[in-house]
């Protein structure tokens, strides 16, 4: 895979805790939090185009693909695209044919949104895997969504790639969008409507005029699949207030109008897990490419919106209960035991930041316990300053939110206790240290042989001794993104098809990846619209859990759970 034949440089899954990423990411985070509302350039969009779109598919019927959290490592995110590229998938018999849209939910890229980021983990590997329009039928259409990665730039690389272009395309997919929000009129009476929440703060202005004004064509016969970037009805069940901008769209903008939401659908959470409920089905489908999330911790029913809400004016509440998830949440618990193996393999960065700390840590208190009294022992400058610097970290890793928030004393707790034990280790490793006799020698001898053999072994404890902090504290639901992230699990894909049939119904098949490609040859002879690079090994997708129908009867029989497709 020639970078200068592909046209861009398949990129290796972002490690998340690497320590000058976590620096990065948690600076950026920080500043998109404190001046997100300076960077906004929602309310610029205003000046932009405020069509609303239209899809009618071939004789009344349309086929869609949905993805999320696709712009990580390339072979994962290829291994999506591959199977979204292919003319069908085959399921039970049954071809279903390639989306006509193709529908991008959010973080279209990691770890930061830019430019060569944007070319090398999302628009790179999806024309590699379509690179021309098809030769035997209409062009599909590409609309996407910003997610919060997207939005740490302001949204500027991300209207360049999806909004801005004169003829914009990826490949084989046209854009259409020119703002990062979008409605869209579907066939028999479907409509799609997909809302920037920025951070999940507001919905600016501009957007709800966009809206109302989108929503004047909406009557009592058309039913809405309400694209989100974030999963808030699951967020909402810690967090009450983070479904409440979504609340307030539905209230003000689409319940007015008679018509009814059928669908939210949300990447973000990087798993398949799906809630029904009398008339409603809460989807999150983030599995195109970014390290897998845990689904065991899921709660098994939810009450949207939440009754904590303090929304005064919020939607009747409803109960929905969990319908699938996947991967299950037996095979999500056996995964969360990998992390003993995983953190330390995919995290070589961050192993070797924590062999420092303790090396460094070791020799301040093996100063410490070589000179002076008592009092003058405890208090070394070095070694308070070296346990300020772990309690600190350990504190800063838990997260702990602010004090007004429900269960924030469970995340200081959590992370004092983590500080104590890498203390404990570092105090058990200086007595250790003390018994041999290298922290005799003439200094810089001690130095030398810490960093060439204490500092590998300690490394290798204190990355068990995080592991093992994660596996406890994703029990209180505390550090469950970094149990998987640090573990950087590239298989468990997902993504949906869905079709819209001329009688109305719209069926949505959800499917899972099991394991995905790392072995790829190219294909330099084939047809113009045919993938650049095909697996050497096999590449499967197979139905998570049977089709899901809403509205009215369907033709022909869903495919049963377990049917397999092949591309």
């Amino acid at each position: 895979m020639d970078p200068q034949q592909l046209g861009f440089t398949p990129q290796r899954p972002v490690g998340w805790l690497a320590p000058l990423l976590l620096l990065n990411t948690g600076l950026r985070t920080l500043l998109a939090i404190l001046f997100g509302a300076y960077l906004d350039k929602r309310e610029l969009q205003n000046a932009l185009s405020g069509e609303s779109f239209e899809q009618p598919g071939i004789d009344g019927e349309l086929w869609l693909d949905y993805v999320a959290d696709l712009g990580d490592g390339f072979n994962a995110t290829y291994s999506v695209a591959y199977l979204l590229a292919q003319p069908g998938l085959e399921v039970g018999g049954r071809v279903l044919p390639r989306g006509q849209v193709l529908l991008m939910g959010g973080d279209q890229v990691y770890p930061v949104a830019n430019g060569d980021g944007y070319e090398n983990r999302t628009k790179g590997p999806y024309r590699a895997a379509l690179p021309e329009p098809p030769a035997d039928g209409p062009r599909p259409t590409l609309f996407a969504l910003p997610g919060n990665h997207d939005w740490y730039d302001g949204l500027t690389a991300f209207l360049r790639l999806f909004a801005r272009r004169k003829d914009g395309h990826i490949g084989g997919w046209r854009t259409h969008q020119r703002r990062s929000y979008f409605a869209v009129r579907l066939p028999a009476n479907w409509w799609l409507f997909g809302i920037d929440e920025q951070f999940g703060a507001y919905i600016d202005d501009p957007q709800l005029l966009y809206f109302e004004k989108a929503a004047g064509a909406l009557g009592p016969d058309d039913r809405i699949i309400l694209m989100t970037p974030s999963p808030t009805w699951v967020k909402a069940a810690n967090k009450p207030e983070a479904y409440d901008s979504v609340d307030y769209f539905i209230r003000t903008i689409l319940a007015p109008t008679g018509a009814q939401v059928r669908v939210l659908v949300s990447g973000d959470l990087h798993h398949y897990a799906r809630y029904t409920g009398a008339d409603r089905e809460l989807i999150t489908c983030g599995g195109g490419g970014a390290y897998l999330l845990a689904t065991h911790q899921l709660p098994d029913s939810l009450t949207v919106p939440p009754k904590e809400t303090l929304t005064r004016s919020a939607s009747p509440s409803r109960d929905y209960q969990i319908a699938s998830r996947y991967p299950s949440a037996a095979d999500s618990r056996r995964m969360s035991w990998g992390v003993f193996r995983r953190v330390p393999a995919r995290n070589p960065g961050f192993a070797s930041m924590l062999g420092i700390i303790h090396t460094l840590t070791m020799l301040a208190m093996a100063g410490a316990a070589s000179q002076g009294g008592i009092l003058q022992r405890l208090f070394s400058i070095p070694l308070v300053f070296m346990m300020v610097v772990i309690l600190t970290g350990t504190v800063m890793f838990a997260q702990p939110p602010s004090a007004n928030q429900d269960k924030h004393a469970r995340h200081w707790i959590l992370g004092l206790v983590h500080g104590f034990a890498q203390i404990a280790l570092a105090a058990g490793g200086t007595w250790v240290w003390l018994q041999l006799p290298f922290h005799d020698w003439t200094w810089p001898g001690p130095l030398v042989v810490a960093a060439i053999l204490y500092g590998p072994v300690i490394a290798f404890l204190a990355t068990q001794l995080v592991a093992l902090y994660l596996l406890l504290a994703s029990l209180f639901d505390v550090n469950v993104n970094e149990l998987f992230a640090g573990q950087g699990i590239e298989d468990s894909k997902s993504f949906l098809r869905m079709h819209i049939a001329a009688d109305g119904t719209l069926t949505i098949y959800p499917f899972g990846v099991d394991k995905i490609c790392r072995k790829w040859h190219a294909e330099p002879n084939g047809a113009p619209d045919s993938p650049w690079l095909v697996p050497d090994e096999p590449l499967t997708a197979h139905l998570i859990e049977p089709a899901i129908m809403l509205n009215g009867p369907t033709g022909a029989p869903a495919p049963e759970r377990g049917d397999v497709a092949t591309a």
